[in-house]
């Protein structure tokens, strides 16, 4: 009733004999009343919903729709070249803790020496390569931090002394 006395309504109607209680009902906003039924979930549940919901949305096509950059292709580098360098120092300080015997610098050297020679050079590529790129482009982030080489020119410019000095240093230490 309160609604047909706020519209100003109360006196027309009740001239016009229509029943309150009819018109009050009718006239009751829209947003009291719910359409949906609501009930409480789990949380499995409300996670594979979502985990549907996910899968109908698009991904991302940053990959296939931008053209390659050294800034970026560096920067996926440096991240595996430090995380294969960490791989390999701590499989082998493990090893070495678990048969020191066997992983020792005199066991190591003797494995080493009856390696073809190929076999060698390859390894010392395999090696030297992640570790020399790791460590010019780690000097050109330490760069970056201090301000320096920020600008377009100078950051490819940065970028390709680093594959020159990790080049140079490479073919240097394989030769050691």
């Amino acid at each position: 009733m309160t609604y047909i006395r706020a519209l100003g309504l109360a006196r027309a109607l009740n001239n016009s004999g229509l029943q309150a209680r009819l018109v009050q009902h009718t006239f009751r906003p829209t947003a009291f009343r719910r359409g949906v039924q609501i009930q409480s979930l789990p949380p499995s549940s409300s996670q594979a919903i979502l985990n549907k919901q996910r899968l109908r949305r698009p991904s991302s096509p940053h990959f296939t729709i931008y053209q390659p950059q050294l800034t970026w292709l560096s920067s996926i580098a440096n991240r595996f070249t430090g995380v294969g360098l960490s791989v390999l120092m701590y499989g082998y300080f493990l090893a070495y803790l678990v048969a020191p015997g066997t992983f020792d610098s005199a066991h190591v050297l003797g494995v080493i020496s009856g390696l073809p020679e190929a076999v060698k050079y390859s390894a010392k590529v395999i090696l030297a390569a992640p570790f020399a790129f790791h460590t010019f482009n780690g000097i050109r982030h330490l760069g970056w931090d201090v301000g320096k080489f920020l600008t377009l020119k100078s950051s490819y410019q940065a970028g390709y002394a680093v594959l020159a000095a990790t080049a140079v240093s490479t073919v240097a230490l394989v030769l050691l």
